[in-house]
């Protein structure tokens, strides 16, 4: 990588960091350009180098904080891996990043804008969740193929998963209901979650 090329993505990621902060504090809506480049430290001419406007700058940061987290989520996922092994690191780190901070913030911002802006709802939708149901729906599918689970229609199932993931836990956070989450029910719902799906799709003997 050149050092042109070097600064640029600096900068680029100079911006989303001043743009996540624009966002969380003002939501999509209230957020301008002007206050993302005071926050980012950048002139507009240099956030508008690189982002054609606050719509493509949203996707973008939205993009990006989702890729980063789905890779940590299904970084441990093997196509050959035991499905008890797989699933447990799954939904281990799914409630990680469901109840992260930052990862709520995102929430957040897109629930209170989704009815006024379509667009907002859908960037987000199609690079969180889809992008986790078609990851998980992928590997569940590799493993019915080959015997190791018993599943009919992996997207459903994948979608199961993940809502089970959620519960009781993943909605108060949202709400601010609960600070925080303690440790032995964390890991209660990740070890119940994998029992009630193995429970449904393991292999009929």
């Amino acid at each position: 990588m050149s050092v042109l090329e070097c600064l640029s993505t600096e900068k680029r990621s100079q911006i989303l960091a001043g743009a996540a902060k624009v966002f969380a504090e003002e939501g999509y809506e209230g957020a301008s350009m002007s206050r993302i480049a005071h926050e980012a430290a950048v002139s507009k001419g240099t956030l508008y180098n690189h982002f054609q406007n606050k719509a493509d700058l949203f996707s973008v940061y939205v993009q990006d904080a989702c890729s980063t987290y789905l890779s940590h989520v299904f970084s441990n996922v093997k196509e050959d891996g035991a499905p008890e092994e797989v699933l447990l690191s799954v939904a281990d780190r799914m409630l990680t990043m469901m109840t992260d901070p930052a990862c709520i913030v995102i929430y957040r911002v897109v629930m209170a804008e989704a009815a006024k802006f379509p667009h907002v709802a859908q960037t987000f939708y199609q690079a969180g969740p889809a992008e986790a149901i078609r990851r998980l729906t992928l590997w569940l599918t590799g493993a019915a193929a080959d015997g190791r689970l018993a599943v009919e229609d992996p997207q459903f199932a994948a979608e199961q998963f993940l809502a089970l993931v959620q519960t009781r836990t993943g909605l108060r956070r949202r709400l601010c209901l609960d600070h925080d989450v303690d440790p032995a029910f964390r890991d209660y719902v990740v070890r119940e979650t994998v029992r009630m799906f193995l429970d449904r799709y393991a292999p009929h003997t």
